[in-house]
């Protein structure tokens, strides 16, 4: 057990996103998100896996937040389905769907549960789909006009406001790579869809802004820290490309209001800047957030690769030999060291870690134990990176592990656990693992110690 304190404060929580948990897709309304039909589509996940069932949380939310309630966590981050809110092009507001984050809102507060709703993450209805998406800049008038429709519905229970979770993802992965809805594979549409995210952020914080809510409004961003292979200039060039694609293109216009030159020049062979970014744009994007939220799983080794038409960037297994069941390495000490370089470099603002976390091969014994020793260390070694920030000053003031439930994993369908708690798909049983008891644990021995100083 770790002995170091956080601020009393400081607010722990566990963090989940609607399409990975709900199921419940074709009830009370909802009509499907592009990650229905790309989960729909031969071969884009993990054995054909889709979000249709998941962790049957629509039906289930009560007793969920009895397990969040029985962990102890200050604070819940979850996320609203967009197509349960507007499920039709003729965009009237379905109250059933709202409905059910009315009886959610009401469990958490009955044990006093601290909500963190994001707005986006990553489920766009289809019927903004078929209109092109991202890559429409409509899309971003739409997003703006579900923002405004949810601040007046819940407006006055909820406190802390995030508009998107990991624009990066929805753009290079969803538009680019095609690893995750809707599939495309065009760097062009990506630059554009990355753009309208942004646009999009910025509108709904104004409009968030223009109705005088009392809550804290904010943007979540998955960095990184990029470290180069090896000492050459080659390499060291790689990483700044790197840097450029995974941290700045995102970070400079919201906290500096433009676009990294560099990386505005290498993607310049795809888009018109002209035609894209319209005056009002980059000041739109940077207007003021309330605080800053950070996704971090692990860091990049990268080579200079003449090979990869993209950004010439080539990625090294990691030195260290520690990894996780996604392949990604352990690396806390890369947790503590982009903390400081965003407080350094761009905002002084608070910041919030609303995901970190581990896949690891969880198996449940014949006496329902699962022993996950892994994440236990994963989540001790990266808090104590954390408290190493927070100790120097740093103003970081909550940390939301990822997840409270093994759930859908995208791309990865039911392969990949990261949650404290098992879940047993075929029943739907949940299993207490014992990183679920070290963070009941952790949290208790913390309010232990704060209420007898």
């Amino acid at each position: 057990m770790t002995d170091f304190e956080f601020p009393p404060s400081f607010i722990f929580g566990v963090a989940t996103a609607a399409y990975q948990i709900e199921g419940a897709v074709g009830e009370d309304g909802r009509t499907p998100s592009h990650w229905d039909t790309f989960s729909h589509q031969r071969g884009n996940t993990y054995q054909g896996d889709t979000g249709d069932v998941a962790c049957d949380h629509y039906h289930r939310y009560a007793s969920d937040v009895g397990l969040m309630a029985d962990l102890g966590v200050d604070a819940y981050r979850f996320s609203i389905s967009w197509p349960r809110i507007i499920p039709e092009a003729n965009g009237q507001i379905n109250q059933r769907g709202l409905d059910f984050y009315r009886r959610l809102l009401d469990e958490l507060e009955q044990h006093h549960i601290q909500p963190a709703v994001t707005l986006y993450h990553w489920d766009l209805p289809q019927w903004l789909a078929d209109r092109g998406g991202w890559i429409n800049r409509d899309v971003a008038k739409y997003f703006t006009d579900y923002a405004v429709a949810v601040f007046r519905a819940l407006g006055d229970r909820v406190p802390t406001w995030i508009t998107h979770n990991e624009p990066w993802c929805s753009a290079f992965l969803g538009y680019g790579e095609g690893e995750h809805a809707p599939g495309h594979r065009d760097w062009r549409e990506a630059i554009i869809a990355s753009h309208h995210l942004l646009l999009s952020h910025g509108w709904a914080v104004e409009a968030f802004r223009a109705l005088a809510q009392s809550g804290q409004i904010g943007i979540t961003l998955n960095l990184t820290v990029v470290d180069a292979a090896t000492d050459v200039e080659e390499d060291a060039q790689a990483a700044r490309r790197s840097d450029g694609y995974s941290n700045r293109w995102f970070l400079d216009p919201i906290f500096r209001a433009h676009y990294p030159q560099d990386m505005v020049d290498l993607f310049s062979r795809y888009v018109s800047w002209e035609e894209l970014v319209q005056p009002p744009d980059l000041t739109t994007i940077a207007v003021p957030i309330d605080f800053l939220g950070v996704n971090y799983y692990t860091r990049s080794v990268v080579y200079d690769d003449p090979d990869d038409s993209w950004l010439r960037v080539g990625h090294r297994r990691a030195p260290s030999g520690q990894m996780t069941e996604m392949g990604w390495e352990v690396h806390p000490d890369s947790l503590y060291r982009l903390l400081r370089r965003l407080q350094q470099d761009y905002t002084t603002l608070p910041l919030y870690i609303t995901e970190n976390g581990a896949a690891f091969a969880d198996e449940l014994t014949d006496d329902d134990q699962v022993h996950d020793g892994q994440r236990v260390e994963f989540l001790e070694r990266h808090f104590e990176a954390a408290h190493r920030f927070v100790a120097e000053g740093g103003n970081l003031k909550g940390y939301y592990v990822w997840s409270l439930m093994d759930n859908f994993e995208w791309a990865f369908g039911y392969s990949k656990r990261f949650g404290l708690i098992y879940v047993d798909f075929a029943t739907q049983r949940r299993i207490w693992k014992e990183s679920a008891r070290w963070y009941q644990n952790f949290i208790k021995k913390r309010r232990n110690t704060s209420s007898s100083n």
